[in-house]
């Protein structure tokens, strides 16, 4: 069986994120959040930097080879569907870097630019 898609759904990679990541356009903010959470989870900083926002966008994005993302979990979603312009998606993912555990724990909001959904920014709390 194929390698499950890190997003966390029982999907493998290939028939979920790795779809948006080669280019099919997300559905709804959800399932972006989830391309970019995967996109983290393999180290895809180029999708990463193409999902976001222009408006917000960093110029460039390095992320620490020693950070392993283990798990998303999904804790809720406001619009961001197929017929909205805007969404909000609050989510857990949980980390491993070098000895310790930890959890980014955000509210992201997402839109739609030209038709596609791009992250536009985030609002952190502690784990």
């Amino acid at each position: 069986m194929p390698d499950r898609c890190p997003c966390g759904t029982p999907l493998p990679y290939d028939e979920c994120c790795g779809r948006v990541h080669a280019g099919a356009a997300a559905p709804t903010a959800e399932a972006l959040m989830r391309s970019r959470y995967s996109a983290f989870a393999t180290g895809d900083t180029d999708y990463l930097l193409h999902s976001w926002h222009p408006d917000t966008r960093p110029r460039r994005l390095t992320l620490d080879p020693d950070q392993r993302w283990e798990r998303l979990e999904i804790l809720a979603t406001t619009g961001g569907g197929p017929l909205h312009a805007e969404g909000t998606v609050e989510f857990r993912a949980h980390y491993r870097h070098s000895s310790h555990s930890g959890v980014l724990h955000e509210r992201s909001r997402f839109s739609r630019v030209e038709g596609r959904w791009v992250y536009v920014d985030g609002d952190t709390t502690p784990g």
